[in-house]
């Protein structure tokens, strides 16, 4: 199948790029392999948005995807496999199909960071999890704790303040990254702690996961938990790119303000770009240049 312009990932970023591409009558394809809308589907409650004081991740998403699509985008339910250069643009391949195009953007975002300790892939599904209102119902009553600092660990606090007895947060700093609106909030309710300057060092349990260990201050200390939450931001995950681009040290994509990479008419937006700050507006507008530039070019 050929595009003018293939768009790899289904989040805020690559929707809005279809948008645009759509709006201008390029032939526009978008790959995703898991959910349309991607990770902002799991905001409990999204308040920093343009336009909207409160709505959920889901609702935004569904929106957005409806006024892509009303344009014309068209959706494939595949991933990406691998990218490569033709003399002529890209080959995209998925399992079951290749795909070729006159330009790509790259918006499929990132995958979970995670604890790196023993027995955490054991645990992943029988007490560990990184999606609060997926398997929040499975901890009713229960006690709960959540790694993290950012807005996404505060939403899944928040979330989990509903269902579960006592909810724990631990940050290893002081600090939290989340703005102070939204701390402001968890610091209300009566049945969520919170533990700064704290790390999780070890998990326990025999066949599910029963409690951790915490270095609080240089002091361990036991927690007794039916479940961790982890919130700890996540990774690039790009290996499907048979192409030399220019990245950071963490391996993100460097992108210049036209959301160009180093490759001619390859570009990136979103989660996956360098940059400081990753919020639904600004991946929606990283997508919305990236979209607009296909259509310059």
């Amino acid at each position: 199948m050929k595009a003018d312009v293939l768009i790899i990932g289904g989040g805020p970023a690559g929707l809005s790029a279809g948008i645009f591409t759509c709006r201008a009558g390029l032939n526009t394809i978008l790959l995703e392999g898991t959910a349309l809308g991607g990770k902002a589907n799991l905001s409990y409650e999204v308040t920093n948005y343009p336009g909207r004081s409160s709505i959920s991740g889901y609702d935004l998403m569904q929106e957005i995807i409806s006024h892509a699509t009303t344009l014309g985008l068209k959706i494939e339910y595949e991933s990406a496999t691998r990218l490569k250069r033709t003399k002529s643009g890209f080959s995209i391949k998925t399992k079951n199909n290749t795909y070729t195009a006159n330009k790509v953007i790259i918006a499929c975002g990132c995958k979970e960071r995670k604890l790196s300790l023993e027995n955490e892939e054991k645990f992943v599904g029988r007490g560990i999890s990184f999606c609060a209102s997926c398997d929040g119902m499975f901890y009713r009553g229960k006690t709960v704790a959540v790694v993290g600092g950012g807005n996404t660990a505060i939403d899944d606090v928040k979330y989990l303040s509903r269902l579960a007895q006592k909810v724990y947060i631990i940050n290893r700093r002081d600090k939290f990254r989340a703005g102070e609106h939204q701390l402001e909030k968890i610091k209300k309710l009566k049945n969520v702690v919170i533990i700064p300057n704290a790390v999780v060092t070890k998990l326990h349990g025999d066949e599910r996961l029963e409690g951790v260990t915490i270095n609080e201050n240089g002091s361990l200390k036991e927690l007794q938990v039916d479940g961790l939450f982890e919130a700890v931001g996540s990774v690039p995950d790009l290996e499907f790119i048979d192409i030399e681009l220019e990245k950071d040290d963490l391996g993100y994509i460097k992108v210049n303000e036209r959301m160009e990479t180093s490759e001619n008419n390859l570009f990136a937006c979103g989660d996956i770009i360098s940059k400081n700050f990753r919020q639904i507006v600004t991946a929606c507008a990283d997508g919305a240049i990236a979209g607009n530039e296909c259509i310059e070019k």
